[in-house]
């Protein structure tokens, strides 16, 4: 049995992450939920109105012996805009915040080394906003918006690959 690993992001309305990142060799399982604030059990109603703090997230499950945590970091950060403070496209509130929840402190590490080598590369457009926080517990979506946008092709969408925003030293995903 292979090895797997965690990883929990945040970054704008989780219809479109899940279906960008879901995409990835080795990425095995996605949910999309919510984390980071105080309610438990929230439903998507009690954090659309922005009154939990929670933000909407992916939980991915991957092999790390195809998809490096730092691989999955680096297209996260190129199919949201990490440098706008609790905003994406048209979604605003801090329900819609970058974050990455770190499940232990080599995640931690990753991820803020990353941000360190995007902030000197100048390529994103302005600071990186992306908080990065421990893991907290997570509550799944209704089984309406898990997979969302599979069930509905049409359906919102702020995410999309930027070509330019990878480091120099590596592919962009």
């Amino acid at each position: 049995m292979s090895h797997t690993e965690t990883a929990i992001l945040a970054g704008g309305c989780f219809w479109g992450v899940q279906d960008l990142l879901r995409a990835l060799d080795g990425v095995i399982e996605t949910r999309v939920g919510y984390t980071g604030g105080a309610m438990t059990d929230p439903s998507y109603e009690d954090v659309r109105t922005g009154r939990t703090d929670h933000a909407e997230s992916l939980k991915i499950v991957f092999d790390p012996a195809v998809l490096s945590y730092r691989a999955l970091l680096e297209c996260f950060f190129q199919i949201h805009d990490p440098t706008t403070r609790n905003r994406q496209g048209n979604d605003i509130g801090t329900q819609y915040r970058s974050a990455i929840f770190f499940m232990d402190d080599g995640q931690k590490d990753t991820a803020l080394a990353l941000i360190a080598e995007m902030t000197e590369s100048g390529r994103w457009p302005g600071p990186i906003v992306t908080q990065v926080i421990a893991a907290q517990p997570f509550y799944d979506a209704e089984d309406y918006h898990q997979d969302y946008l599979v069930k509905n092709p049409n359906g919102y969408t702020c995410h999309f690959v930027r070509a330019d925003w990878h480091l120099n030293k590596t592919e962009p995903a």
